[in-house]
């Protein structure tokens, strides 16, 4: 790496207002930074006199102020495409990135577009950049004859940094000119090394200041209006309230009281045909905002809480579940993180749930044949805490060692967990090799007089990741009984595994291409207790950008050998196995360069399995069209086929496993849309059909040795036929810093059956009659309140 640059911040006493348009005195004499380089796709190009940049800093003791002069000898093909906060989309923008610690390991990014749109999030070298954080900060922009002007004010209860009288930053500086794909930072950013944060330069200067008591209180209300055919109306009115307190510089305690999730995205879900439940991301604020330290480890998967109970009524034969709760209410929440001086880094995070029963009915025959119906409820959560505790420690500016412990504590004679970590990252100095990995220990108390069990994992893997050539080897060990699902993932177990990759990128434009790259993978596992061999891949692929900025990838992966599944059988031991053919797999992909108005994107894959006829191919076809900088629609098509495809189906009578081959037909299709008032104001449309049929065509029993065989007895129903549908037609006001108002729109309907006789136009018709729809509006208003302002 080279010499750091460096900037000098100035104290202020007078007024900055944030207007973008830098009249203050102040700006007139302080230092600038300037002399961008470029990141991509000429790395270390200097930016050219007509896009020069300049940005200064000033501070006092609530903020930090930056303004950026962008020059550009074109301001009218200055792209500017308005979106939703944290949605880069088509448009230039300008970037500051500050670490408060100055240890190469985390910034905190703020971005703006040329059309004012916000985008903040946190970058870490493990996770890239993390846009589900959001902070309260003030910028505007200008458009000029000369170009464009960025001028921001970042409160200090948006960073973190040590208590000092003298501070010392990481800074850096980024800008995009987009219609030519060219990204510039101030400080150069290589790609010779994988992480960003440790190339930032440094911010002096920012002296004695006296920081304001960072206490936010955001109160929030909400009204739900929920509707379906034949059934009664349901109103529901909502209210609660987040807390934010800075508890000194560097540490902060995040709260939620009675929260409300009801107007967050809505699942993909999909007819899911594996021995593992579909897992999906994360669509609560609280859950998503700033918590890069609880995901050390991957022990931390916050769907857990608040999702599905953890037991299952068990009824007699005249008894039948007729309610059982899908998701556990969340009572409140609360996480304190931050890191001291020292770089030890420390997260707390928890969470209560409430008691939640299920509705069980018996149906009792009298002497006189008359039935007498008696309903009861029984305890399938009971009230539960989740807990979360991290210690991370930072050292060389680029390397750390952590501890973490996960604990579910269930009331009554309920399942508890306890899962602890010890995971490192270590760098070389110059950050040319990496060693990672981690240790992992779960003990389980199961239910009532069940038997405990413990288990554990361990990975370790070394690599080279700096240059054009780059490779990485490890393996894994997971004991038989390593269980981390109470409050994480973890769905296969009792294997070890060995793994590596070379790679291949090149650094500097070409005549062809502007970024190229390929990489050679090969992935193994094997079952600890017999040898066998589970998994066996091997994966060559390329990704190329040409000169016109569209991207295309294409590769191989074939499985060369047979293979053996423990899971698929669904055995309660896994000591069953299914054999597993040898298969080759071919992929094609192409995404057009979206600054054109049109723009095209295109999957398609394509597998060969050493059984007849069975194959496996797919396509996906994403067409998008930019009316204007406020108007945009994009559709996705999705089509999957598998034919004469082997799976669990079921267990008969005398315990054999029977698998089925079937067919099966996928397809999705969406339609995403926005409509952006200004920079404060959006409609968005986000709409989903998909339909997943299931064919058997004939059934077969598990053998000991894995083989399948032909089962004509076995005669019940397998198919299968999901049919969703979902819209959500959303309005959001930024009226304020912190402050939204949302109205929501919502329909879906959720149909499964046996019969898998209709097409997809049918299917489409009936996930859209009135009987099968449901209708959710509710209204949203969450105002942001600083305990300074209310002090004024």
């Amino acid at each position: 790496m080279g010499q750091k640059k460096t900037l000098k911040a100035i104290l202020t006493n007078e007024k900055i207002n944030v207007d973008g348009i830098l009249d203050e005195e102040i700006w007139k004499t302080t230092p600038t930074a300037s002399d961008f380089l470029m990141v991509a796709p000429g790395n270390g190009t200097p930016i050219p006199d007509k896009q020069k940049t300049e940005v200064r800093i000033v501070y006092d003791n609530e903020a930090i102020y930056i303004a950026a002069t962008l020059y550009d000898d074109q301001p009218n093909k200055i792209l500017k495409e308005l979106t939703l906060r944290d949605d880069f989309a088509t448009a230039d923008h300008f970037g500051v990135f500050l670490n408060g610690y100055n240890d190469g390991q985390q910034e905190f990014r703020f971005f703006v577009s040329a059309a004012g749109v916000q985008q903040d999030g946190l970058y870490t070298d493990s996770l890239g950049e993390d846009f589900s954080w959001d902070a309260i900060w003030k910028s505007e922009v200008k458009i000029t004859d000369f170009g464009w002007v960025v001028e921001m004010k970042i409160p200090y209860a948006a960073l973190r940094f040590p208590k000092s009288d003298s501070q010392t930053w990481g800074l850096n500086f980024y800008r995009e000119v987009r219609r030519e794909r060219c990204q510039y930072s101030w400080n150069l950013i290589s790609n010779t090394i994988q992480n960003e944060a440790t190339q930032a330069g440094i911010l002096q200067g920012i002296e004695n200041v006296k920081t304001p008591t960072r206490l936010f209180l955001i109160p929030y209300s909400s009204f739900y209006l929920k509707t379906k055919q034949g059934e009664s109306n349901v109103n529901e009115f909502k209210g609660g309230m987040d807390i934010k307190y800075g508890i000194n510089d560097a540490f902060t305690l995040d709260a939620i009281l009675v929260p409300d999730f009801g107007q967050t995205k809505f699942d993909n879900v999909e007819l899911n045909l594996s021995a593992f439940e579909q897992v999906f991301s994360e669509q609560r604020p609280f859950f998503t905002e700033g918590t890069d330290l609880f995901s050390k480890g991957n022990l931390f998967y916050s769907r857990r809480i608040g999702g599905e109970p953890s037991t299952y009524p068990i009824t007699e034969a005249d008894e039948e579940v007729i309610s059982f709760p899908n998701t556990v209410n969340l009572l409140n929440a609360l996480k304190v993180s931050g890191r001291t001086k020292s770089g030890l880094g420390i997260g707390i995070l928890n969470a209560v749930t409430e008691k939640t029963t299920a509705t069980i009915r018996k149906s009792t025959i009298n002497p006189d044949n008359t039935i007498t119906i008696t309903d009861r409820e029984e305890v399938v959560e009971p009230l539960a805490n989740y807990n979360v505790l991290v210690l991370d420690q930072r050292f060389n500016k680029n390397s750390s060692v952590s501890l973490v412990n996960t604990n579910v504590s269930r009331n009554g004679e309920f399942r508890d967990a306890n899962v602890s970590a010890v995971v490192w990252d270590l760098n070389t100095k110059k950050n040319t090799f990496n060693l990672d990995g981690n240790i992992e220990y779960s003990y389980i108390n199961e239910l009532a007089d069940n038997e405990d069990k413990k288990g554990y994992i361990s990975s370790l893997s070394f690599g080279k990741t700096s240059g054009k050539h780059r490779f990485r080897i490890g393996g894994d060990y997971i004991s038989n009984e390593f269980d981390n699902n109470d409050l994480g993932v973890n769905f296969q177990t009792h294997y070890h595994a060995l793994y590596g990759n070379t790679s291949y990128r090149m650094l500097k434009p070409n005549t062809l291409f502007n970024e190229f790259n390929t990489t050679l993978n090969f992935y193994s596992e094997y079952d600890n207790r017999t040898g066998r061999i589970q998994a066996g891949t091997a994966n060559l692929g390329f990704n190329i950008t040409n000169k016109k900025n569209d991207y295309l990838g294409f590769g191989v992966e074939t499985r060369p050998l047979k293979t053996y599944d423990f899971y698929e059988p669904r055995a309660f031991d896994e000591r069953s196995f299914v054999e597993i053919p040898k298969q080759a797999s071919f992929y094609f992909s192409f995404s057009g360069n979206y600054n054109r108005k049109f723009a095209l994107d295109l999957n398609t894959s394509f597998t060969f399995i050493n059984e007849r006829e069975r194959v496996t191919y797919g396509f996906t076809i994403g067409p998008r069209y930019r009316f204007n900088d406020k108007f945009s629609l994009v559709t996705s098509f999705k089509f999957a086929r598998s034919n004469r495809n082997t799976g669990w189906a079921a267990f008969d009578e005398f315990d054999n496993t029977i698998f089925a081959r079937r067919d099966r037909k996928s397809i999705t299709s969406t339609i995403t849309g926005k409509y952006s008032i200004n920079n404060k104001m959006n409609f968005n449309l986000n709409v989903r059909h998909y339909w997943s049929s299931l064919h058997v065509l004939d059934y077969l029993t598990l053998s000991d040795d894995g083989t399948l065989i032909r089962n004509d007895n076995y005669t019940q129903d397998k198919n299968q036929n999901l049919n969703t549908w979902n819209l959500d037609l959303a309005y959001s006001w930024w009226f304020a810093p912190g402050s939204q108002v949302s109205i929501l729109y919502r329909n879906n309907s959720y149909l499964f059956t046996r019969n898998n006789e209709q097409s997809l136009t049918e299917n489409l018709n009936e996930s859209l009659e009135s009987k099968n729809l449901n209708h959710v509006f509710s209204i949203s208003i969450r105002y942001f309140i600083d305990y300074n302002s209310l002090k004024k």
